[in-house]
């Protein structure tokens, strides 16, 4: 299966993401603290709703923005999130991602990762390995002393917010430095290009992880809950990512 329509429909909502009128964003709380979405979300969900539709008319649609009654029951089906990093589309740090993954029958097939501020666009197909515009990447072989580690941690879960925390200052004392981004997706695609080490976080969404932990498994990483269990894309879970010469707490 060719997936290049898909990347050109990525592409052409990040332009609704680069050419969003900054003086005109208004947002809207969503339960928890700091949790915001924006209009471009809903906008850039829907374009891609649709645009999946089109193309594939047969598979399920699994999104953040918008009521959902939990995974769709379809064997194929599309996990999106329209805006990974919303807090940093607000501020204009330029660290937000298109995030397309796509399930069939319970296993991740394809990823996409797109940041439409730099144009990297991240791909991966099962069993095909991982790319960044269209060239080949791999994990990091460093050992975790020589690495980064990037985490992330939901304002609004802030039941966790301390024990992210203390796991991140404890990493510091045994890696080169530690970094928070604010983009799931970015962290996870950024590992799979070997710009990182390891990536953890308490608790995401499928949406942000769906597409980037394929890309870093098939970059030669490795990605589980924090436990070492596998993924769940049907419900949050905990995630983390490391390269082929890393390993966690």
């Amino acid at each position: 299966m060719s997936w290049s329509k898909v990347e050109d429909l990525a592409r052409a909502c990040g332009e609704i993401m680069t050419g969003a009128d900054r003086s005109g964003i208004h947002t809207d709380a969503k339960a928890g603290h700091a949790n915001f979405v924006t209009q471009y979300d809903v906008l850039v969900q829907e374009r891609i709703r649709e645009g999946l539709g089109r193309l594939f008319p047969e598979a399920g649609f699994f999104g953040e923005e918008g009521a959902h009654d939990g995974f769709p029951r379809q064997d194929r089906v599309f996990i999106v999130d329209p805006i990974d990093g919303t807090t940093n589309f607000l501020k204009g740090l330029n660290m937000s991602a298109i995030a397309i993954s796509c399930v069939e029958k319970g296993e991740r097939v394809y990823g996409l990762v797109y940041n439409p501020f730099t144009k990297e666009m991240f791909t991966a197909q099962k069993g095909q390995g991982a790319y960044l515009n269209g060239t080949p990447i791999r994990v990091s072989p460093l050992p975790l002393r020589e690495g980064v580690v990037l985490f992330g941690t939901a304002p609004y879960y802030p039941e966790l917010t301390k024990s992210a925390f203390e796991t991140a200052y404890r990493y510091m004392d045994h890696c080169i430095d530690v970094r928070r981004f604010g983009s799931a997706e970015l962290d996870l695609c950024y590992v799979a290009c070997g710009r990182a080490e390891l990536y953890f976080e308490p608790l995401i969404q499928p949406w942000d992880f769906a597409a980037g932990s394929l890309i870093v498994e098939e970059a030669g990483g490795t990605v589980s809950q924090m436990d070492g269990s596998p993924l769940d894309i049907t419900q949050p879970c905990s995630c983390v990512a490391y390269g082929s010469g890393c390993r966690p707490f």
